[in-house]
């Protein structure tokens, strides 16, 4: 071989050889790494096991645990840690008795018995209702004791305070909870007008009389009174709306009476 070919030779051999080297470094780097990886990701990865759905597709929701089950529209009620649904809240005195200023303690629970509600639903007795001059009509307060003291008995029913007296400059207003038979019925806030800071204690009284008017609209006394029908019933056949002259001012109006009153007295005159 002469001299210029081998040179040749190993001109080309120095030239192809970084390349194989190169090639077969980069491969075996990538090896090496993609190893390194795999090898990482087994050495930290946890078993993560598999979840299913537990609501039916008939719209019954279940707690989880020891929860309580719902139904209804697919939303499991809550559970409460003893299997069954979660209660009203109750609130606990210091003595250990039921806090009836923050208790909800027997709300809804169950209807009464049928003679109870048989004396609370009864129609009321046209003689008991009174009207008053601007055509309203009501129950004096004492015949709503009168219909809870026949459902209930004497102390089988009461008014709790559930927040302090609101004295304002010309009203008085206080919230009251009706209690039955040991469980809280409704939620009511009284009022009632003043006049004179002298008639603040009057006016308390009058708040927690209206209170229980309020709470007894819930169980169905005298809920004609807040009937339009029974209202332009009673008013044809019992009322009659005439006019009156104010004496000292002379002026003419028009006020409602009961047919069975007696004409309207001073300051007025039919």
């Amino acid at each position: 071989m002469s001299s210029q070919a081998l040179q040749r030779l190993l001109f080309a051999s120095t030239r192809t050889q970084p390349r194989v080297l190169a090639r077969f470094s980069s491969s075996r780097a990538s090896n090496v790494v993609g190893l390194s990886r795999q090898s990482s990701a087994a050495k930290y990865s946890t078993a993560t096991p598999a979840t299913t759905s537990t609501t039916p597709s008939n719209g019954v929701g279940t707690g989880n645990g020891n929860g309580g089950t719902g139904n209804g529209n697919g939303n499991g009620a809550t559970g409460n840690g003893n299997g069954g649904s979660s209660p009203l809240p109750d609130a606990i005195g210091t003595d250990g008795s039921t806090d009836w200023s923050r208790s909800y303690s027997g709300l809804s629970t169950q209807p009464f018995p049928g003679e109870i509600i048989e004396v609370l639903l009864a129609p009321i007795d046209p003689m008991d209702v009174e009207m008053k001059p601007d055509g309203l009509l009501y129950l004096p307060e004492i015949k709503y004791r009168r219909i809870l003291n026949k459902a209930f008995g004497p102390g089988g029913w009461g008014l709790a305070p559930r927040s302090e007296t609101n004295v304002g400059p010309k009203i008085v207003s206080r919230e009251y909870a009706l209690v039955c038979l040991g469980r809280l019925v409704a939620v009511a806030r009284g009022e009632q007008e003043y006049f004179d800071p002298s008639g603040i204690a009057t006016a308390t009284e009058g708040c927690k009389s209206n209170a229980l008017m309020r709470c007894c609209k819930d169980l169905g006394v005298a809920s004609e009174l807040w009937d339009p029908r029974f209202i332009r019933e009673f008013k044809a056949q019992h009322c009659v709306e005439v006019y009156v002259e104010h004496l000292p001012t002379k002026k003419k109006r028009k006020l409602w009476r009961r047919k069975d009153q007696g004409k309207f007295g001073y300051p007025y005159q039919e």
